[in-house]
């Protein structure tokens, strides 16, 4: 079951957690505590956002296929913190599906395809699955390490995009 806004393991303010748990429970269509995936997609902004999927994976901890406050408000943390390393850490967790410290080639084919859809073909993405990994990966493994991957996006503002305003 969801827990009251009482444990506030992410530094957010008292207000900003009564406001974090008033969204948690309109977003509970059910009333049952936790959140299911559907009540996630049922949010317009995130319904058509095909990595939703995978962050509800991220947030849910136990594992248990619903997401509690607890839950809820930890996943968030990254993406209010300023701190740039959590942000990143929660960007490479999107692709290490396998949650094992690396990103495969099946994984980053998996998450690339969430994203690309049919824009290109299975031969189009593997290529550039295999150029992605060729390139980010420094010790030769066939995998891409966390410290890999924070070299490989240090250009792309990561971190800048995964900050989400304040609440």
């Amino acid at each position: 079951m969801g827990n009251a806004p009482s444990e506030n393991p992410c530094n957010f303010t008292p207000q900003e957690m009564k406001r974090l748990y008033r969204s948690f429970k309109k977003m509970d269509k059910d009333q049952s505590g936790d959140l299911e995936i559907d009540e996630f997609l049922s949010l317009p902004e995130l319904s058509q956002n095909p990595l939703v999927r995978r962050v509800v994976q991220i947030f849910d901890k136990d594992k248990n296929g619903t997401i509690s406050f607890e839950e809820f408000v930890n996943g968030l943390s990254a993406l209010y913190s300023d701190n740039e390393n959590a942000k990143l850490e929660f960007a490479f967790k999107v692709y290490d599906i396998e949650d094992d410290g690396y990103i495969s080639n099946g994984e980053l084919f998996s998450v690339l395809k969430m994203m690309v859809g049919t824009n290109l073909t299975e031969i189009q993405l593997q290529q550039l699955v295999d150029r992605t990994i060729i390139k980010a990966d420094e010790d030769f493994d066939g995998k891409i390490s966390f410290e890999e991957f924070k070299k490989m996006v240090k250009d792309l503002d990561v971190a800048q995009k995964l900050t989400l305003s304040p609440i």
